[in-house]
């Protein structure tokens, strides 16, 4: 039994080490120049450039880039989570002709590749004057998550016991006040798994973004980071120093979500 434990122990720090050593390297490294990264790649910081974040936030626009950022994900996920629990749930409670159909097309775009629908979500946003707009990057971080958010909320939704709404409408409860009232509140394990996961992959995203915003007042951050990419020459600290910067949310989001997220995806593991 002790030979299994330690076994177990060994493979779990060596997977830990696996998954944080990138992690500890960028963070060594946003506390170093340039300069000091290129003489020794893996050496620990020393002396200690804090001075670096203020720079890279006030001198290097990052105050701008992570506010729109901000604003970007934090809209796109509060629509993707009301608009989609609204979706799931109408999928899962009510039984309409072409049910499936519907539910099927709208899973089904998930397959696309983003290199197939960029150009068509930029002659839109070009035809409805939002290209080079926070806005129109908005609606399209709605869109390309929509699917994967009403794929996880209607699994749940299906498993709530349909006695629990018969209740609710022996009681007086309206379809809407069923919804807000009954069906929510009992999803808030998925509804919390759906947000993380939403957030941490839209503060990520690139692609859409480096091709429908140009203009340097309304870059997201991953644009502002890839500024620090020359052709020639890469400032690797700043780059390092931004990434710290950029993770900062995430890590919070997760541990504050981090009881729901793991509730949602155990959720009917045990009865």
């Amino acid at each position: 039994m002790a030979v299994r434990h330690a076994l177990v122990l060994i493979v779990l720090s060596l997977y830990t080490a696996f998954a944080a050593g990138p992690f500890v390297w960028a963070a060594m490294m946003s506390l170093r120049t340039t300069t000091e990264i290129t003489a020794d790649h893996f050496a620990l910081p020393d002396p200690l450039h804090w001075e670096k974040f203020p720079q890279a936030w006030f001198t290097s626009n990052y105050q701008i880039y992570f506010t729109n950022s901000l604003q970007v994900v934090l809209a796109a996920v509060a629509i993707l989570t009301v608009v989609g629990a609204m979706a799931a749930h109408c999928f899962a409670r009510y039984r309409f002709r072409l049910n499936r159909i519907f539910y099927f097309v709208i899973f089904s775009t998930i397959i696309f590749p983003p290199q197939i629908t960029i150009i068509s979500l930029f002659q839109i946003l070009v035809q409805y004057g939002l290209y080079n707009s926070l806005v129109g990057l908005t609606f399209v971080y709605v869109a390309i998550q929509l699917p994967l958010t009403i794929y996880i909320l209607e699994s749940f939704f299906a498993r709530i016991p349909a006695d629990l709404f018969d209740a609710a409408r022996i009681d007086g409860y309206s379809d809407w006040e069923i919804f807000w009232r009954v069906s929510l509140p009992i999803a808030l394990p998925a509804v919390a798994t759906t947000v993380i996961l939403n957030f941490i992959l839209l503060w990520n995203e690139f692609l859409y973004a480096v091709v429908l915003i140009t203009e340097e007042e309304k870059r997201t951050l991953p644009l502002g980071i890839q500024r620090f990419m020359g052709d020639q020459l890469e400032d690797v600290g700043m780059i390092a120093t931004g990434l710290m910067i950029a993770v900062i949310p995430v890590i919070a989001v997760y541990a504050f979500f981090s009881e729901k997220l793991i509730q949602g995806m155990t959720a009917g593991a045990v009865k």
